[in-house]
């Protein structure tokens, strides 16, 4: 379910960006990129006809239609959308609070799960030495992962790896295959060890 508020001062400023798109049809499209970690930003593009997902969700408003993105919905829950004129014109905000962190259940990608337990959970204790580590991509079950911070380089990264990260994951995500690293360690500048 869509739970997203386009204001209607910002239904007006959008409808008049678009019609000085002189394009029949289009409308606004509004997503997540990398959503469910620290460097989410929610954002709104132009739709022109045929450019957005056959699984999108579609909303009708009286001066045109908005697209979202399916994969994002969870992540626009309780976003708003507003315009507020100033002395400048005026300034369309975006407030979005769950793009960082989504409400993950079982039914969740699996994607979802990884970056939950990362941000939440397996960071904060790398943190106490200088490190990170986020998920540069799923293949094939597998979480691909990049360290970064006093992690990239150190002598212990394969303990903390397969002991603290990949035994983590599996516990709590039963579906995930493994874990893979694709940090180039060679760059040790940083190393914790």
């Amino acid at each position: 379910m869509l739970n997203v508020t386009i204001t209607e001062s910002a239904q007006v400023y959008l409808a008049g960006l678009l019609e000085k798109q002189n394009c029949e049809g289009i409308g606004v499209r509004m997503f997540v990129s990398d959503p469910g970690t620290p460097k989410a930003e929610t954002c709104i593009a132009y739709s022109r006809p045929g450019e957005h997902n056959e699984e999108d969700m579609v909303v009708e408003y009286e001066a045109f239609n908005a697209y979202f993105e399916q994969r994002s919905i969870p992540f626009l829950d309780e976003a708003k959308v507003d315009f507020a004129e100033d002395k400048f014109g005026g300034q369309l905000t975006i407030r979005a609070p769950n793009s960082r962190l989504p409400n993950v259940t079982d039914d969740s990608p699996i994607e979802d799960k990884v970056n939950y337990l990362l941000y939440n959970e397996i960071n904060p204790g790398l943190a106490s030495h200088g490190g990170v580590v986020s998920l540069s991509e799923m293949a094939e079950g597998f979480a691909v992962l990049e360290f970064g911070g006093g992690c990239q380089g150190c002598s212990a990264v394969d303990l903390t790896l397969k002991e603290g990260v990949e035994k983590t994951l599996m516990e709590k995500i039963p579906e995930l295959k493994g874990v893979k690293d694709v940090t180039d360690h060679t760059d040790t500048s940083n190393a914790y060890m």
